[in-house]
């Protein structure tokens, strides 16, 4: 892991880009692991009053690709998500939910990550995410 990824740089990174216009919190960054929250707020529900399913992927995504980045390995300069698969098992219409990405693989070539999105206050689990990232190089 590259020591130099806090969460107060990817908070910073991510300001002017979708993650800090939705409002998500990196809360940590560590050895195979990215945490971050986001607050329910009107703009992430769908018209049916609940939790937009985009917004609970976007957190997901958000941790997995920060994830990624921290962990990018020697001469690596970027990566692509190539696959990414959601199970929706819950929701939450206030509060603020919260994910936990966990490497599941660290290759050369590609990175796994895992991440469950849950309702910060109950623990229950909102969604459980896969995400496979092609790590990319520069150019010759």
């Amino acid at each position: 892991m590259n020591p130099k990824y806090t969460p107060e740089s990817f908070n910073e990174f991510g300001q002017p880009y979708l993650p800090g216009h939705l409002g998500i919190v990196i809360t940590e960054v560590s050895e195979g692991r990215v945490c971050a929250e986001l607050p329910v707020q009107p703009h992430l529900l769908a018209p049916n009053g609940y939790l937009h399913a985009g917004s609970v992927v976007t957190l997901a995504d958000t941790a997995a690709g920060y994830a990624c980045i921290a962990h990018l390995p020697e001469g690596a300069n970027s990566f692509t998500t190539i696959e990414l698969k959601s199970n929706h098992l819950g929701t939450a219409r206030q509060g603020t939910i919260a994910v936990v990405a966990t490497a599941v693989h660290l290759g050369r070539t590609t990175h796994v990550w895992d991440a469950t999105v849950m309702d910060k206050d109950s623990g229950k689990t909102i969604a459980l995410f896969r995400c496979t990232q092609m790590i990319l190089y520069p150019k010759a």
